[in-house]
């Protein structure tokens, strides 16, 4: 059963232990290509580097994994302080499987996936504590941009169109309890050019 939404104000504080983030980064040159009719190619790549480096301060102050399989990108999280988990020729949905198996190997319990396209996230470790399964879908109700499953549980990750579907059914089939957390700046992602007319930040609830 799906839980009611909630916010930042309604979530627990982090506890630390036990809590890690998975953060996948593409390499900067090919990322963000859909925005070609309004940026140039080294727009694109300083933009993606910039949401990169902001979803990597908002996991503090818990543990940060980069999966990547670029070299220009295993050297920026590596300066960022961030561990990397090199994941070659896995795609998305096997590097992030491969980079929370591995954490959860290592002892974490559970795992934060955020992807790192959020301009406007702020903080991230509030969603970590608790049971199941916690969702941030897009502002669309389409893609996944926040994902907190259990490290152990075995979820099968399905990123792409219709992701956040996929996922809320992924944890009906593991039989976790699903909480889904419609936040408005880890909603807003950045694929195609009319996401870059950011909202005012100002406007938006506060996360804690």
């Amino acid at each position: 059963m799906t839980a009611p939404a909630s916010g930042p104000a309604a979530a627990p504080s982090p506890t630390g232990g036990g809590h890690a983030v998975v953060v996948p980064v593409k390499a900067f040159s090919l990322a963000k290509v859909r925005l070609a009719p309004a940026l140039a190619g080294a727009e694109r790549a300083a933009l993606a580097r910039s949401m990169a480096e902001r979803v990597v301060a908002a996991a503090r102050p818990l543990d940060v994994a980069v999966v990547c399989d670029d070299a220009e990108v295993r050297a920026w999280a590596e300066a960022a302080g961030a561990r990397v988990i090199w994941t070659p020729g896995l795609g998305l949905n096997g590097a992030v499987s491969h980079g929370v198996a591995l954490l959860g190997r290592e002892g974490v319990r559970r795992v934060v996936v955020a992807h790192a396209d959020l301009p406007l996230a702020e903080t991230l470790s509030w969603l970590a504590p608790g049971e199941g399964v916690t969702l941030v879908p897009d502002r669309r109700d389409d893609g996944t941009n926040v994902a907190v499953v259990p490290a152990g549980a075995g979820f099968r990750f399905a990123y792409g169109p219709g992701s956040f579907r996929r996922h809320r059914a992924e944890a009906v089939r593991l039989g976790l309890p699903l909480r889904v957390v419609r936040e408005p700046r880890l909603g807003w992602d950045i694929d195609v050019p009319a996401d870059l007319e950011l909202p005012d930040p100002w406007g938006m609830p506060a996360c804690s």
